[in-house]
């Protein structure tokens, strides 16, 4: 189990982690978000003790990272596919760390095999490709058969069949009882392989919340489209201090505050016809980047670029 509690980093005069509080427990995969800047990567440098706390904790299994006797044998961790030697081979790599780990020789056969770089083993990590890099790295963080392993953006860079790949990995992991922390840029990714979202914006936690639920969290909730050559009648009659109704351009309305089955019944009882009725639930995007349009450090100007000046 991962625990953060009031956990801080300062650089200079730059707080890049602000009192950040949250638990990730095993059995589920536990996606880690927020725009750049937000302190992820800072946290997942915190947690394995790659960075110290200004104040605050991050431990594994109640222990900061130091103080677990085989630290690798408990917390597998990839931050940062690209910092093996691109003179070593990926065997020659991953043999290195078991050496001076008390890892068995042959559990670096066994985590080549399971990311797929059998074949690759003994080419230099200078002539892997990103994606390739990618697998090394996961390989690396397997290595000593971690009850937790924290990935950030294991998916950079690899090509669709690596992406289902980890996947269905890191589901994997978590089936077995191990607590998966990962983060990803990639919003549709995340919501096919997260279980738990924690959302953190300039250092604090925005959401904390099981990925079923997070949708909800979006401003007015989920919407009902609704069109009817009624569209106005309907409108009237599903008015209430707690439903919004909007929109009735080409008989269509967006209703808010109602389920589908509510307002069939209703057009129903009143002999109203419907042509269309859906659900419109918010996508995980969309309540991201809702909860997190105060948190970005940078905006870009929106708009077509500027025009070429004539030589």
């Amino acid at each position: 189990m991962i625990e953060v509690k009031n956990l801080c980093k300062r650089y200079g005069d730059r707080l890049a982690v602000n009192e950040l509080t949250f638990t990730v427990g095993p059995g589920v995969v536990t996606g880690f978000l927020g725009p750049n800047g937000a302190g992820k990567s800072t946290t997942m440098r915190m947690l394995v003790g790659l960075d110290k706390p200004t104040s605050g904790s991050a431990t594994v299994n109640g222990r900061c990272y130091a103080e677990h006797r085989a630290p690798l044998q408990e917390i597998g961790a990839m931050l940062d596919a690209r910092w093996v030697h691109p003179g070593r081979s990926a065997y020659s790599h991953l043999r290195a760390i078991a050496a001076t780990t008390g890892i068995p020789k042959r559990r670096v056969d066994e985590v080549l095999g399971l990311v797929g770089l059998q074949e690759a083993a003994h080419r230099r990590a200078a002539t892997f490709s990103l994606g390739m890099g990618q697998r090394l790295g996961i390989a690396a963080a397997l290595l000593g058969d971690p009850g937790t392993v924290i990935l950030d953006e294991p998916v950079n860079g690899l090509d669709p069949e690596g992406v289902v790949w980890i996947r269905n990995l890191v589901k994997n992991l978590a089936a077995e009882g191990r607590t998966v922390f990962l983060s990803s840029h990639l919003m549709s990714e995340m919501a096919l392989t997260a279980d738990h979202l924690v959302v953190i914006g300039r250092g604090r936690v925005v959401a904390d919340v099981p990925l079923v639920e997070f949708t909800t969290l979006a401003c007015g909730g989920d919407r009902v489209r609704v069109r009817s050559p009624h569209a106005t009648t309907l409108a009237e009659l599903l008015a209430a201090p707690d439903v919004t109704v909007g929109g009735s351009t080409g008989g269509t309305l967006d209703v808010t505050g109602l389920t589908a089955e509510q307002i069939g019944e209703r057009a129903a009882r009143a002999g109203l016809t419907l042509y269309e009725l859906s659900p419109q639930r918010a996508s995980l995007e969309d309540v991201f980047m809702e909860l997190t349009q105060n948190c970005v450090e940078y905006h870009a100007v929106a708009g077509p670029p500027p025009a070429r000046k004539a030589a």
